[in-house]
């Protein structure tokens, strides 16, 4: 058995897997405010799932909203500044009494869709996780590739390709530069991307129902959406080739988006017609935790 956590700004998440990756029991809890009560409340997440299950030991991994340091073995966690520059996996596994390994949650979610996800038995896989921000993981052959600086698949921070008027006037990003794609491929993206193409203000679940409903504006702004989501993933596919792009967060919901990415894929990828396919997660927000639990291979 392995034990995975989720650790948001909000709550703390955890399941438990048995050996084929289904799910013995799970539990969830709301996030503390400070160090020592989070390390409390993972480790009581941990032994609230050995009791619910019998077993005991069993490997944990965790998975958390930013920067994993494998260098330094440190965090730095947008969402949960009370983790900044600490060392959560050693004061966790000192408190568990058994080793602990930490990643970035769009890793977790890339790791988990890849290994019996929706792209399952693919060699190289894309996670790209659109919600709140963007983020991206990237897995290779089962295994998370994190990078030198613990950045890789960190897309969102890059500057959206081939811009049109369209796509509105370039707006600064929350990690300060201009023009990222997580400024117009977020939730809050989309809706500024709505407001400027039809003046309308609304949010991205009324966007989407709207499009549902038949609105042509609220289809319009969809279709740009997935336009500038082609013209992002271009520059992955080329850079990465990957044969898999797992699409996950809020926005992987909108109304055929993937199918609507992948016709437009090769207008902007260097393969007129790409093999790489554009895939909506299996699991959703269940990934984090069943992701944070495979950081522990099975051999392992």
């Amino acid at each position: 058995m392995r034990i995975g956590i989720d650790l948001g700004g909000t709550k703390i998440a955890a399941v438990a897997l048995d050996p084929g990756g289904g799910e013995c029991a799970r539990t969830r809890t709301t996030t503390p405010r400070d160090y020592e009560s989070t390390l409390a409340a993972l480790a009581g997440a941990v032994a609230e799932l050995e009791h619910a299950t019998g077993a005991t030991g069993a490997p944990v991994g965790v998975s958390l909203p930013g920067i994993v340091d494998p260098a330094e073995g440190t965090v730095r966690a947008v969402n949960l500044p009370w983790l900044d520059h600490r060392p959560l996996a050693d004061d966790l596994a000192a408190t568990l009494g058994r080793p602990v390994r930490i990643a970035n949650d769009a890793n977790c979610f890339a790791l988990s869709e890849a290994v019996d996800g929706a792209a399952a038995g693919a060699a190289v896989v894309f996670g790209a996780v659109l919600g709140t921000g963007v983020g991206g993981g990237i897995v290779v052959r089962g295994l998370i590739l994190p990078g030198a600086n613990a950045l890789a698949g960190e897309w969102g921070h890059v500057p959206l390709p081939w811009r049109t008027p369209a796509d509105g006037p370039p707006q600064v990003c929350a990690c300060g530069r201009i023009g990222c794609v997580e400024t117009v491929l977020s939730g809050a993206g989309l809706a500024r991307l709505h407001a400027h193409l039809s003046g309308q203000r609304l949010t991205a679940p009324d966007i989407a129902a709207r499009a549902v409903a038949g609105d042509t504006a609220a289809r319009v702004t969809l279709d740009r959406h997935a336009d500038a989501l082609a013209r992002a993933l271009a520059g992955v596919v080329n850079l990465l080739d990957p044969d898999a792009v797992v699409v996950g967060g809020g926005l992987s919901a909108l109304p055929g988006l993937c199918a609507a990415v992948s016709a437009r894929l090769g207008r902007y990828a260097l393969a007129p017609a790409p093999r790489t396919r554009i895939v909506t997660a299996r699991f959703g927000g269940e990934s984090g935790m069943r992701g944070a639990a495979r950081l522990w291979p099975q051999e392992s």
